[in-house]
């Protein structure tokens, strides 16, 4: 059963699933979409055109749905997209897409959001994606599945962070950030690889051997990038973890990557 505390306002025209709870003074507009199961626990603020998948806890003060941060919006009927499990704390901010990008922002399954994250217009976040307290991500970012960004990290507009990164606290980072790797400082540099969030999610020894081993041989001082590149490529061609990041890095991109600050 659906439960709408008294002092909330939930537009008639909302579409509201089963099993849905909307706590005191929230607000739900007339194009959002709030799915079976979803807690909406005070004080909070749904609007614009907007889908919250299955089972997402959204705490006080967080407002999903707004229109993009950009000054060209004219009020276009862009979206969002929340996907299932998701829990989003205080003060989080996840904007609509906008008319000059994608038109949607998408939000994949299972992350959690910390209090004061922001997630502006058109970007796509994976799951299992975890940002600290008030992470940021400009428009246009890809934040592939389980990234970890730590609080107070920011990422530059159009930059692509891979799967399985690490993001430091207080990191600026306006490069793409390989998958696997480990980035710190501002602007973020590569520290190495996400040792760490490899070993939890269940990498294998030989697996995390072999990308040490790449990563120093992609990395070297010796020959041209695009040299060590293809001779990674090469050389591991049988590890699927290594050719992810060749083939992220060889993927079209509007902006550079994030190397390493001094020798490997």
């Amino acid at each position: 059963m659906t439960l709408v505390h008294p002092t909330a306002i939930v537009d008639a025209k909302a579409r509201i699933a089963g099993d849905v709870e909307i706590g005191p003074y929230c607000v739900v507009g007339p194009d959002v979409d709030l799915a079976a199961g979803v807690k909406l626990l005070s004080h909070v603020v749904v609007e614009g055109h907007t889908e919250v998948g299955e089972g997402c806890v959204i705490h006080p003060f967080a407002n999903i749905g707004a229109p993009p941060q950009y000054a060209g919006h004219r009020g276009e009927p862009t979206r969002l997209v929340v996907g299932p499990r998701n829990i989003i704390r205080e003060q989080v901010t996840m904007h609509c897409g906008s008319a000059a990008g994608r038109g949607v922002t998408i939000v994949g399954a299972d992350g959690f959001f910390m209090v004061g994250v922001h997630i502006g217009h058109d970007c796509i976040v994976g799951d299992q994606v975890t940002m600290a307290n008030s992470a940021t991500l400009g428009g246009h970012v890809v934040l592939e599945d389980h990234v970890i960004m730590g609080g107070l990290s920011a990422a530059h507009q159009y930059i692509r962070i891979g799967r399985h990164a690490f993001v430091g606290g207080m990191a600026g980072v306006n490069h793409d950030v390989i998958p696997f790797g480990n980035v710190w400082g501002n602007h973020a540099h590569l520290e190495g690889l996400n040792l760490v969030g490899l070993k939890r999610r269940g990498f294998s020894r030989d697996a995390i051997n072999t990308l040490r081993a790449a990563y120093r041989m992609l990395f070297a001082e010796e020959g041209t990038f695009q040299e060590r590149l293809e001779d990674t490529a090469e050389v591991y061609a049988g590890s699927p973890e290594v050719m992810e990041i060749v083939n992220f890095i060889r993927a079209d991109s509007n902006r550079p990557l994030t190397t390493p600050q001094r020798e490997v």
